[in-house]
């Protein structure tokens, strides 16, 4: 077995699923580095990575934790014993064990959590309820400005002023027929700061104002991706068959179910939204006979109930930790079988029925 350089590892991760997937607010990728050069010979996954799990780690001789969940989340004023998060950092740090987030990058991609998560609804076609917009445009700039003219004296003013402007891609001029008459159209892509400066330009021509088109250049939407999952099942089954399906893929003695308005355990599932972990914003408004989650609040179960809509919460971890499986399985081939990867023992949802 060949080890992997950190870097390289990380490097490896972003490919599985790229970091600009995730949320704004979260705080994913690599979160502790031990000094270089660090290689990677046991890749440890965990949902959670509590000190139980930290204490695992460290016996199963781990040079880096995947961590679904970012055991670093609010920013840490010190690094010392006083603490459970800041202890894992001491710990990490003091046996050279790395720690990698992905947490909703994760969620997003097609192969991910949500996706794994549809696995327990049987046989189902599923669309993201959120989609993923790409990084970036497939041209450069935000925006892009077209107009004609057609006299050409004019427009080398026009044009040479045009160049002078910073922030601008892509300028073309086309010979193009308009009602019959031969012109020339341009058309450029410039940033937003750059829009500002061209349209003061042509603006002070009316005619040529008045013939200016722009375009807002959007990120395209990723297809199979993004936060959430709006399922059709192949066949309506009754809420009671749902639950036992659920119950099987997550491998759970029980769930918390709240029946909506006027359904009984009878009642068809045509429609299911899904999110893992604490689904609430992403599920809210989404018409559908089923709400899958981990956790929701007292109110917005409410609401969904008072909507016809029937709710199964399973608590926030139970509806990721079974991915992690899978997820070994589909990193060994990704990394080529080149590291050795486990899935913790001691990671569990802290919850329990007393």
């Amino acid at each position: 077995r060949s080890l992997m350089e950190l870097r390289e590892l990380v490097s490896a991760l972003n490919d599985f699923a790229s970091l600009s997937l995730a949320e704004s607010w979260d705080n994913v990728g690599l979160l502790v580095e031990p000094s270089p050069p660090h290689t990677v010979n046991t890749l440890f996954l965990t949902n959670d990575l509590t000190e139980e799990v930290m204490e695992e780690a460290v016996q199963k001789k781990a040079d880096l934790i995947l961590s679904y969940h970012p055991p670093i989340f609010a920013p840490l004023k010190r690094i010392t014993w006083k603490t459970w998060k800041e202890r894992l950092v001491v710990r990490a740090l003091e046996h050279r064990i790395g720690i990698y987030s992905p947490h909703t990058a994760y969620d997003a991609i097609p192969h991910g959590v949500n996706n794994w998560l549809t696995k327990g609804l049987g046989a189902c076609t599923s669309v993201p309820l959120h989609p993923s917009t790409a990084p970036s445009c497939p041209t450069e700039g935000t925006h892009r400005v077209e107009f004609c003219t057609d006299n050409s004296e004019h427009l080398d003013t026009v044009l040479s002023k045009i160049k002078d402007i910073q922030e601008i891609s892509c300028l073309t001029t086309l010979p193009a027929r308009v009602e019959g008459e031969e012109q020339t159209r341009v058309s450029l892509n410039c940033s937003q700061k750059a829009l500002l400066e061209v349209v003061a330009l042509l603006s002070q021509n009316s005619l040529l104002y008045n013939k200016t088109e722009i375009l807002l250049l959007q990120k395209p939407l990723l297809p199979h991706t993004g936060m959430g999952r709006l399922c059709t099942l192949s066949e309506p089954v009754s809420l009671s068959d749902i639950i036992a399906r659920i119950k099987s893929h997550l491998k759970l003695p029980h769930i918390r179910l709240a029946m909506g308005t006027g359904k009984t355990l009878e009642s068809p599932v045509k429609k299911a939204a899904l999110c893992a972990g604490s689904g609430s914003s992403i599920l809210k408004g989404t018409e559908a006979d089923l709400y899958l989650t981990g956790e929701m609040s007292h109110h917005d179960v409410l609401d969904a109930v008072a909507n016809g809509i029937s709710v199964i919460l399973c608590e926030h971890s139970n509806t990721e930790r079974g991915f992690l499986s899978e997820l070994r399985d589909m990193l060994a081939s990704h990394l080529c079988s080149k590291v050795n990867i486990i899935v913790s023992e001691k990671d569990r949802d802290p919850l329990q029925v007393a």
